[in-house]
């Protein structure tokens, strides 16, 4: 069966390793049959949540009028959310975190996601992508009835297409194919 899938591309680098990634897993799930979009966060207008819960109030709306509403119409049509980032400071990049936090407009009525999470960084110890990963499994542990489908880790890559070649890529097209 076709799925929706989503990718939410967090680099501000159009062009750099994550981005590479997200384009070997969207090849492979669209050669699969599936329906592929990528929306690369840095080229859209996304604020940083403000908290004061209008979005309780007015039953998911935002009182910022930006790019996140239809990114949130997306996100909840999508079967497949892929969260892709570098790694910066252990986290994940400002692009990506304001998705997740603006995410608690509608964080009740995106259910039953498949979970895909891709990572980089230029540093390649065992524990650099920990704190990043948490990060993300946190939104979907917000999401009722998320699951895990996979995690693509490109380590010890900084420059942009650092990437090409190596077994990562690789990985990210197989995923993208078994989905």
């Amino acid at each position: 069966m076709s799925k929706n899938i989503l990718i939410l591309a967090g680099s501000p680098r159009r062009h750099g390793n994550s981005a590479i990634l997200c384009e070997a897993f969207a090849r492979g799930a669209m050669e699969s049959g599936n329906s592929v979009e990528t929306i690369v966060l840095q080229d859209r207008n996304i604020a940083c949540c403000r908290a004061c819960y209008f979005c309780k109030k007015h039953d998911g709306a935002c009182s910022i009028n930006d790019d996140m509403a239809g990114i949130l119409d997306k996100m909840q049509a999508a079967d497949v959310l892929v969260l892709a980032s570098p790694v910066y400071f252990y986290s994940v990049s400002a692009q990506l975190k304001a998705v997740i936090d603006r995410t608690v407009a509608r964080w009740l009525t995106i259910k039953n996601k498949e979970f895909v999470y891709i990572m980089t960084s230029a540093e390649d110890t065992e524990s650099v992508m920990d704190c990043t990963l948490a990060c993300l499994r946190g939104l979907a542990r917000c999401l009722e009835g998320s699951t895990e489908r996979g995690i693509i880790c490109g380590k010890g890559v900084y420059e942009p297409g650092a990437i090409a070649g190596q077994p990562a890529v690789q990985e990210a097209y197989e995923l993208g194919r078994s989905i």
